[in-house]
């Protein structure tokens, strides 16, 4: 039985340069001062739909919300085997929270068509809620499974998986459709094909083709349908593409609001210097167990 998957995905600041500075006054990240990468968990996720198509046949479609520039990790997708990228990129998206990311996220699924799977990452290092996912199986009403380590078994219209807990694990058995959070300790993602990033090296979205230099609606009508004609078109869906309201989407639909945001310098109070021999050594150990540091 062959299986359709999707992955969501995020493009994410790099959070080693995360400052104070780079905050709007509204509490949320100006992204585009910020390096951009894609966020490691979700790595994790689509390796896993990528291993289950390996082995059952069917598709993996990976759909990501963001700015234009987002459609960077579609591309990468598409490298390491993704068969259909989708890019939620629309100024009425911006600077929603969980809430309104993941009612928007769950129209465009609807859109997109039949699911066996829908794959997220655990969690997303810019916000490290871990709340997308499990609300979005909420608005599609369908069982989720978060934490997982492993997949055990997949029969027919169920799935059997390994869930990280608390010190241990458990093993949860659902039927499908389902969403699955998948941990970062679950798989090594693959590297990108250099085939297939010779075969998609020119793909782009359509909001990447409005926003190249001075080009009229006719020129960028026509390179849409060239790509399209190519298979290299990346879709780009407005708000009017998912049949949503816009005040349910973006700040507009999101309760969540960021009271103050400020600098955190943590400065060590204390250095103290260890030698390169057995006695030092041991004294450290004899002191990080004594302060329960080391158990």
């Amino acid at each position: 039985m062959e299986y359709t998957s999707i992955v969501l995905i995020k493009q994410v600041p790099d959070t080693k340069n995360i400052t104070g500075d780079v905050m709007k006054e509204d509490g949320t990240v100006n992204r585009a001062s910020l390096p951009a990468i894609f966020n490691p968990d979700d790595l994790n996720a689509l390796e896993m739909s990528l291993s289950i198509r390996e082995i059952f046949g069917g598709t993996v479609k990976v759909i990501t919300m963001g700015p234009p520039w987002s459609s960077e990790i579609l591309r990468e997708s598409l490298y390491r085997g993704a068969d259909d990228v989708i890019q939620l990129s629309d100024k009425r998206f911006a600077g929603a929270d969980t809430l309104a990311t993941a009612y928007t996220l769950s129209k465009a699924i609807k859109k997109s068509g039949k699911f066996d799977f829908i794959f997220c990452g655990r969690q997303a290092i810019d916000g490290d809620t871990a709340q997308v996912g499990p609300q979005v199986a909420a608005k599609l009403d369908i069982p989720q499974v978060t934490f997982v380590e492993k997949i055990e078994q997949i029969d027919n219209y169920s799935i059997t998986v390994r869930r990280s807990i608390e010190g241990g694990y458990e093993i949860i058995e659902t039927n499908l459709p389902v969403l699955l959070t998948i941990m970062g300790t679950a798989n090594e993602p693959r590297y990108p094909s250099c085939k297939l990033m010779m075969k998609y090296k020119k793909a782009k979205s359509i909001a990447e083709i409005e926003r190249e230099n001075n080009l009229s609606d006719e020129k960028i009508k026509n390179l849409s349908k060239e790509l399209e004609r190519k298979k290299l078109l990346i879709k780009t869906w407005k708000v009017e593409d998912i049949d949503i309201d816009s005040s349910d989407c973006g700040s507009n639909g999101s309760p969540t609001r960021v009271a103050k945001a400020e600098n955190v310098q943590l400065i060590s109070s204390e250095i103290k210097k260890v030698e390169p021999n057995i006695k030092d050594i041991r004294g450290l150990i004899t002191e990080l167990v004594s302060d329960h540091i080391l158990g």
